[in-house]
């Protein structure tokens, strides 16, 4: 095989292992799916259900403490928060985040709620149950393969989209709220 064609046969199969990797990694929910329901405990131990936020829009960001991009991103999402957290909107009650982190050590969580003061009343925890990370229930439910992962829904917990840029969901709430 001469270099070009060895070349070419690189090129087509790292092309090909790109595309492969970005549609497994994808979670596999389409938007206006409707996102599943689940039951989690908050860090003061008191039980949390998704469903509880009915109305509402909802983002849900999966993150860890051990995750660089999802400390990196923490301070955007803050701001998003406190933009919209006491904001009504025209097709909707209101806007809240859950945190659902995954980790194997509850005591590093904590301390990272802290550490990077993610404010939002709904962390909770989705333990990993063994050493690959994304064995954990909420995670498995979602479908979530890496960190970040983000599901935007509307008030009856259908997908509007999955990883959407911080911007693109400010932008978006920006247009649906009401002015007072």
């Amino acid at each position: 095989m001469n270099l070009s064609n060895w070349l070419i046969a690189l090129v087509v199969g790292v092309g090909l292992y790109t595309v492969a990797k970005h549609f497994y990694m994808k979670p596999a929910f389409d938007g206006g799916e409707k996102a599943p329901d689940f039951v989690a405990m908050l860090p003061d131990n008191q039980a949390f259900k998704l469903s509880e936020l009915k109305g509402r829009y909802i983002l849900i960001d999966f993150w860890g403490s051990w995750c660089g991009p999802c400390i990196t991103e923490a301070p955007e999402l803050i701001g998003l928060y406190e933009k919209y957290r006491e904001a009504k909107f025209k097709d909707a009650e209101g806007f809240d985040m859950v945190g659902v982190a995954i980790e194997k050590d509850k005591t590093r969580w904590l301390a990272a709620i802290d550490r990077l003061g993610l404010n939002w009343p709904y962390q909770v925890l989705d333990p990993a149950s063994s050493l690959k990370f994304f064995d954990s229930p909420i995670a498995n439910d979602y479908d979530v393969k890496q960190l970040p992962t983000n599901f935007f829904l509307d008030g009856n917990r259908h997908v509007i989209g999955i990883d959407m840029p911080i911007a693109e969901i400010d932008r978006y709430l920006h247009e649906r709220k009401i002015e007072e």
